[in-house]
């Protein structure tokens, strides 16, 4: 029996800083014959003690009494330490003797985590193509679920406001309506004006071949005041307000002011969907105006300067091709568009769970599935409008 290395460590000084050191009761092991006998602070306390105890207890062997009864004090860090040194000792024999039922029940339970943790399930087959894609479509139908209920929700608030205008909160309202309108101007006017250039540069280097300078006006009026102007600043506003929404009520969804607005009585649908609802219905399309005046005028630039089309010329013509129905029809699917961005946006804000990363990944599905949304409405709009004839 290696005694003497037993003496050793019994003598060894107690290098633990955090402690009261007139307190506290060194960790000890001492060997009678075929009796171990544990004493003193079996706990995370003895530092570097019980480090030195763990490498010591490969040596025990032969061990038919296991005596706990001199520990005052044990925790799981000394009772993994026991276990070890009866399995070591023991090899499977006795158990210990002498313990308090606390230590002894503390023993059983960290037994009970070892071996539970030693048994290690196999690793689960991963899913097969046909699983990962009906998991797909079920989450995009409970998406379509969800938004077709919220779409609901949407409209029964909207039609308790048409029976009391008095719920309307008219400083959201024109809050909403200064942000979505007023502040997206510079940005909606830049990009007009030079999809405009753009759009009579090309359309005017295959004019000028022709020697058809003076249609240039139809190129640019009626692609610029049916399609495009419409779809850009619907596109614009997508990423623009449409992510401002999902982002804010996605943040009050993650500091729980949405709860507090029920908790206190004034429903979310009326405070933060339906104002951001009217005020961009209201704005889209005066912004869309806006949109094909900046894009004729830098269409009529790109004439004058391209193909000698002066600014009289293209005016004089203008009102010849582009008709008050070619107006009114890219005028009019603005509120639609409009409808489309404000309610996924304030849906997919209510869709944040969790933290920071939740707000970040719904603003980006946010303004991708309203520019998928915008740019398929326009698609039905040209077929169904095409169908009826007004589409010339």
């Amino acid at each position: 029996m290696p005694g003497s290395a037993w003496r050793g460590l019994q003598s060894a000084p107690v290098t633990d800083q955090t402690r009261d050191t007139a307190t506290a009761t060194p960790p000890t092991l001492e060997i009678a014959g075929r009796t171990l006998r544990c004493a003193g602070d079996w706990t995370l306390d003895a530092g570097d003690r019980l480090a030195r105890l763990r490498s010591a207890a490969s040596v025990v062997s032969g061990i038919e009494v296991l005596d706990g009864s001199g520990i005052t004090r044990l925790d799981t860090a000394g009772a993994m330490l026991l276990l070890q040194i009866a399995a070591a000792g023991s090899a499977g024999g006795p158990g210990w003797h002498g313990l308090a039922a606390e230590e002894a029940a503390l023993l059983d339970l960290v037994r009970e985590r070892l071996a539970a943790g030693g048994e290690r399930p196999a690793p689960a087959a991963p899913p097969s193509l046909v699983a990962r894609l009906g998991e797909r479509t079920w989450a995009h139908l409970e998406q379509v679920i969800g938004f077709l209920g919220f779409l609901g929700e949407a409209a029964v608030a909207a039609a308790r406001l048409v029976r009391n205008p008095r719920r309307l909160r008219w400083q959201a309202l024109l809050t909403a309506i200064e942000d979505a309108g007023a502040h997206a101007l510079p940005i909606v006017g830049l990009l007009s004006f030079l999809i405009g250039v753009v759009v009579a540069y090309q359309g005017g280097q295959l004019l000028k071949t022709y020697g058809a300078n003076i249609f240039i006006v139809e190129l640019v009026s009626l692609t610029m005041l049916r399609e495009l102007a419409p779809l850009i600043t619907a596109i614009i506003v997508a990423g623009r307000t449409g992510s401002s929404y999902t982002a804010q009520i996605g943040t009050m969804q993650v500091t729980e002011e949405v709860d507090a607005l029920r908790t206190i009585g004034i429903p979310p649908m009326d405070l933060l969907v339906l104002p951001k609802l009217l005020a961009l219905i209201i704005a889209l399309p005066l912004l869309t105006v806006f949109a094909d005046a900046l894009s004729v005028f830098g269409g009529m630039v790109m004439a004058r300067t391209l193909l000698e089309v002066s600014f009289t010329d293209f005016l004089d013509r203008f009102p010849q091709v582009v008709t008050p129905t070619s107006f009114l029809l890219g005028v009019g699917k603005a509120p639609v568009f409009a409808a489309i961005i404000a309610l996924v946006g304030c849906y997919q804000g209510f869709q944040v769970r969790g933290g920071a990363d939740s707000v970040g990944r719904q603003t980006t599905v946010s303004v991708v599935q309203s520019i998928f949304l915008v740019i398929a409405a326009d698609a039905l709009f040209s077929v169904a409008l095409g169908s009826v004839g007004l589409w010339r």
